[in-house]
């Protein structure tokens, strides 16, 4: 089935606006998540998501079975041209980089299907994997597309497809059982110790929280002061934590669920500063990543 170039005309065409209509709102979530977890950026995927509306809305629908399917392949294609291009800007990038902070609570602007692929942890996961791969996985494995869509998509035969899908699962798989998911009772207990530890300046309560190998990750894109390397070890973190705190000390510090998990948002000077979230391994912080980069906090 073809994504259609063709233009209907009189009472077909408006049938066809008109199911468009309904089923639009029904399906963006699922054009915007496909495009969120293969970029990584609320604003590539935004934009995705208009390119797909503009290309359904020119579109001969009327053969079209599987509306839902066609418009996430639609997605998925846009995504892949940009995916490939990415890797080159992302070499470029000042400092380590992460995905951009999605409010996912009641209040969140963009609803979108919540599992555990679109978590900071689970999107720099399948930043390791090949653009192939990480098409293949998205819509196989979230999106249960078939392997001929798949095919279609990343231009390759369909049992081609099956193997970059099960590559990029055994894959994610590895990484995922090194760093297991925590409860969301535990991840709510861990945040709140230490968001009054952060706030009070507390280094050895800092230090309690925070796993011995315990990684800080910032990312600021050059555009404001952050550190350019990772920092390791529990004790240096918290080190940071607190002579940080001191010196951009925030107004107040927000709960917020970002990609399906509970997160921490800094306020200062009337705006968010940033959007911190965490991996948590046998109840400590063993990953604690920071964005600052203010081009990522405008829709938060």
């Amino acid at each position: 089935m073809g994504d259609g170039h063709g233009h209907g005309r009189g009472r077909g065409q408006c049938e066809q606006e008109d199911r468009l209509g309904v089923e639009w709102e029904r399906h963006r979530p699922a054009v915007f998540g496909a495009a969120y977890r293969l970029l990584g950026s609320v604003a590539d995927a935004e934009d995705v998501t208009q390119d797909v509306w503009l290309r359904a809305a020119g579109a001969d629908l009327q053969e079209v079975g599987d509306l839902r399917a066609w418009l996430v392949t639609v997605a998925a294609r846009r995504s892949y041209d940009i995916l490939k291009s990415a890797r080159s800007r992302r070499e470029t990038y000042v400092g380590p980089w992460l995905p951009e902070p999605l409010l996912t609570g009641p209040d969140a602007s963009q609803p979108v299907l919540v599992d555990e692929s679109i978590s900071s942890a689970m999107l720099l996961i399948m930043e390791e994997l090949s653009p192939p791969e990480r098409v293949a996985f998205v819509l196989h494995d979230v999106f249960g597309l078939e392997f001929g869509r798949i095919a279609e998509v990343l231009n390759v035969s369909a049992p081609s497809a099956r193997q970059l899908a099960s590559r990029a699962r055994r894959r994610v798989s590895k990484a995922k059982q090194s760093s297991p998911q925590s409860s969301k009772a535990e991840r709510e207990r861990v945040l709140t110790v230490f968001r009054a530890a952060y706030e009070a300046g507390d280094l050895a309560g800092l230090v309690r929280l925070l796993h011995p190998e315990a990684v800080y990750v910032t990312d600021g894109g050059g555009k404001v002061s952050a550190a350019r390397k990772l920092i390791h070890g529990g004790e240096r973190v918290a080190m940071v934590m607190v002579r940080t705190g001191r010196q951009w000390h925030p107004d107040r510090i927000d709960f917020a669920e970002v990609g399906g998990e509970l997160a921490l948002v800094f306020h200062r000077e009337g705006r968010v500063y940033s959007v911190d979230t965490v991996q948590i391994t046998d109840g400590l912080i063993s990953a604690y990543r920071r964005v600052i980069n203010p081009d990522k906090l405008v829709r938060v």
